[in-house]
This record gives C-alpha cells, structure tokens and sequence, in this order.
C-alpha cells in the first residue's frame, strides 16, 4: 500500500476506551515507556516536527491520541508506563487504560513497540512482550535512541538485547533515531508493507 506519511494530522483524544474512534482504517498502536520517544517518532516517521507533543515531562500524555496517516492509516499513541510523576491512583488510571486497549476486543493491526536501547529490560517491557507473543499479537520492536552508538556498537547491543528479551521469531526489529532519522524510512517501508 502507498502511503504518504506527510499527509498526516490530529484526529482523536481519548481518556477512556469508550472514547476512541471507531475502527475505520488500518489502525497501529504505540506502546512503551514514558521517555522512551513515541511522540517524536510519530513526528519523524510524518516528517513533521508539531504534529504529537514532545513533553520533556516524561509521563505528560494521559490519554490515547490517534492521528491519521493519508486516510489510509491510523496511529494510535498509547500512555507510556513507568515515569509519570502522578499520585498511584491516576498512575493506575493510566496504565488500566493502556491494558483496556489490548483487552477491550479492540481491533489493531500492529504493535510499535518502542524501547531504548541504552536501557537494560524493565519488568513493563518483558511483561508486554509475553503478553504479545502469549495472544499472538503482530509486534514490531523499534529501538530508540540508536544514534548513541557506532555502526559496530549497535550490531553487538543488538545481538546482546536478542539474548535478553524473549522476541517473537515473527517479530521485526528496527533499530532508529528521530533525530537523525536513522531508519525511519525502512520502519515506514515495513508498515506499509504489512497493511497491503
């Protein structure tokens, strides 16, 4: 499928899954830890810097923002978990509404599931990777902050983060940086791709 990820905009806020847009288009969720660089991949894989609010609040967005690609695509940006500086109970609320999403009968087509590379596995990271090999959910990994290391350093953190996290062997890896925009252009090849 052709998509043009520069045609891309807001389109819906909500706070409770009962608020979210009903399934009209490929949708793609957005999961991982707050910090971790959803928005601005969001951002990099649109080619525009504005469209999702990068926080430097880690924890700031409380809610799933969806945005439209070229009519013919949906992104769907989760609460990240682990950071937020909120009382447990709204900390609660977040992360009940995150878990509603994959529980509520919701259809999706593909996870993005972002973690930093630098960071060893948190306990949120391997429990959302069993739940989505244990519910045979389609997940890409997509390793963030990937411009801190040499071509070589990253081939070898690469094979170290294999050997730790138990990985779908469906499961593609993507290794970028938003900011450099190392390999955006194969994550948007892949996507398109798997919604033909």
């Amino acid at each position: 499928m052709e998509i043009n990820f520069r045609k891309a905009k807001f389109s819906a806020l909500a706070a409770t899954i009962d608020q979210c847009p009903a399934k009209s288009i490929p949708e793609i969720v957005m999961s991982g830890r707050s910090n971790v660089g959803k928005s601005s991949l969001i951002n990099a894989l649109c080619d525009n810097r504005k469209l999702a609010r990068v926080s430097q609040t880690p924890g700031k967005t409380r809610a799933v923002v969806f945005f439209d690609i070229d009519d013919k695509l949906r992104i769907a940006d989760l609460p990240g978990y682990g950071y937020a500086k909120v009382s447990r109970e709204k900390k609660s609320q977040f992360s009940s509404l995150a878990d509603s999403y994959f529980t509520s009968g919701r259809q999706f087509d593909l996870v993005l599931h972002l973690m930093d590379i630098r960071r060893e596995p948190s306990d949120e990271d391997v429990a959302m990777l069993e739940y989505m090999n244990a519910n045979n959910i389609r997940y890409f990994v997509v390793f963030t902050k990937c411009d801190k290391y040499s071509a070589a350093g990253l081939r070898r953190r690469l094979e170290e983060l294999k050997d730790i996290y138990d990985f779908d062997e469906n499961a593609d890896i993507f290794a970028i940086s938003s900011d450099k925009k190392l390999g955006i252009d194969q994550l948007r090849e892949a996507i398109a791709k798997l919604l033909i």
